[in-house]
């Protein structure tokens, strides 16, 4: 039989994952992006969709980190043995594997004790207007400046983020994507597990890490970003971290490196949804 879900990558451009299918279904969007093929350490970011693996930082500097835009080295045999990118101050190690109910992704960032860091699998997903993402109801959640014109009061000035619940954080809907409205809202829900529903299409991501805060970005581009050429992207994306850009990041905000030198994590994607 068939895995439940088949995953490639491509490690000589940022290990990005270029293809999550069951079946039939191809869950990664993709995006015609010729220049992502010459990019290198420190350009803007270039997005073609799939997951990019981004590490320190999503947003801020460098622009969805330091990982995108390197070529990772292969491991073992085969596309599922994994590789290792090394970066000015980590190198990270990544297993992909198929298990029985889908795929699992084992992580191992090596670095000085005490380095902090973001991670985020930036998977943006081929959704439906009709796609629901589910995650735990009333699970902390921060809203991000760009959702300033679409909430009922003035966002407080330099705010880095606003607090509310899942999911509606201070009145906003965010499980549901919709049709293009001109918009683009970023998000970040505790708990590092969610479910996304898409017709009869379902997807479980989860991330786990001892002693890390685990977390799930949203990224809802229904035609609001970029500035002058919009297009729609969803992204669900498992993280380490509560913030978008490292900079932003309070004391429990960050993951941070032990004193063993090592953090080590686990992403699963799965095509039977448990739902928080």
């Amino acid at each position: 039989m068939p895995p439940p879900l088949d995953v490639v990558t491509d490690p000589a451009h940022g290990g990005r994952w270029t293809s999550l299918r069951h079946g039939d279904r191809e869950w990664l969007w993709r995006r015609e992006s010729p220049e992502r093929a010459g990019v290198a350490p420190g350009d803007a970011f270039v997005d073609a969709g799939g997951v990019e693996e981004c590490v320190p930082t999503v947003r801020g500097t460098p622009d969805h980190g330091d990982a995108w835009s390197r070529p990772w080295t292969r491991e073992g045999d085969g596309d599922g043995a994994g590789g290792t990118v090394r970066c000015d101050r980590f190198v990270l190690t990544r297993t992909v594997c198929a298990t029985d109910d889908g795929v699992e992704a084992a992580y191992v960032l090596a670095a000085e004790p005490g380095f902090r860091f973001l991670w985020a699998a930036h998977a943006l997903l081929d959704l439906s207007e009709e796609a629901v993402v589910r995650a735990r109801e009333g699970a902390p959640t921060r809203l991000f400046p760009e959702a300033a014109p679409l909430l009922d009061r003035p966002w407080p000035d330099g705010a880095p983020w606003l607090a509310g619940a899942w999911p509606a954080p201070r009145g906003l809907r965010l499980d549901r994507f919709g049709p293009d409205d001109g918009t683009a809202v970023g998000a970040v829900v505790e708990g590092g597990r969610c479910c996304v529903h898409d017709g009869a299409d379902r997807l479980a991501l989860a991330v786990e890490a001892e002693g890390q805060p685990c977390s799930v970005a949203l990224w809802r581009n229904l035609g609001g970003f970029p500035a002058g050429r919009p297009y729609r992207s969803t992204g669900v994306e498992p993280m380490l971290g509560r913030v978008f850009d490292l900079a932003d990041a309070g004391p429990d905000d960050a993951a941070r490196v032990p004193a063993s030198g090592e953090v080590r994590w686990r992403l699963t994607a799965t095509a039977d949804c448990r739902c928080p």
